[in-house]
């Protein structure tokens, strides 16, 4: 007598409760001056921060490859201490230039800042199965959007990834997504200052976005 088919184990996801701002070491833009693929790193030479939150307020750099350009980009000082950058919507936080990886999605534009961000999306979108620690208030996974979420939208939105990945491979100006253009739909500034004893935080009434 044959055994009964082994049912597959449903692909599991476990939310660590990583933040968006953690996946902002290395952001593919659109180049300022030629409008290929640029890239945007922390400066080099960086002591590793103790602290996430110190990840809002790392200088940066721009480099294009292609053209040759270069800028740089350090927080703004308010009285003694530093004004960060907030993640989220399709410019990088940085330099507001358009991200390098988006293209248009269940109506949507569906973005992300490299290829290791792209993996962690697939991964949670893909999952049957989503499991998380008690969710912290800035966990990435947590700020997504219903419509990513959703069970119905999943390989719509798995093959959306799909194109961002090939979008990561290209890095000319005739490669750039028709998504990838300015739209001044980048988050407000949500008072994040940075003393040097620590983290402090102080929140205005102004609408704060991490997730598509």
């Amino acid at each position: 007598m044959n055994p009964e088919p082994a049912h597959p184990e449903p692909v599991r996801h476990h939310d660590q409760g990583r933040w968006l701002v953690q996946f902002t070491g290395r952001m593919l833009v659109v180049c300022p001056k030629c409008g290929g693929r640029a890239l945007v790193v922390p400066l080099p030479g960086l002591a590793a921060p103790k602290y996430v939150t110190e990840l809002f307020f790392q200088p940066r750099r721009l480099s294009c490859a292609g053209c040759g350009a270069v800028a740089e980009w350090k927080a703004e000082q308010r009285g003694a201490g530093l004004v960060g950058a907030v993640p989220g919507g399709t410019e990088d936080p940085f330099f507001r230039r358009p991200l390098w990886l988006q293209t248009r999605c269940a109506g949507r534009t569906l973005w992300a800042y490299d290829e290791e961000h792209v993996e962690a999306l697939a991964a949670y979108v893909g999952a049957r199965l989503r499991e998380r620690d008690a969710s912290p208030p800035r966990g990435m996974f947590a700020r997504l959007p219903a419509w990513m979420k959703s069970a119905a939208r999943r390989d719509e939105v798995l093959a959306g990834l799909e194109t961002l990945r090939a979008l990561a491979r290209r890095s000319t100006p005739a490669d750039r997504s028709d998504a990838a253009h300015e739209r001044g739909d980048r988050p407000r500034h949500h008072g994040t200052v940075y003393f040097r004893g620590g983290p402090y935080w102080t929140t205005s009434h102004r609408p704060h976005r991490e997730s598509t």
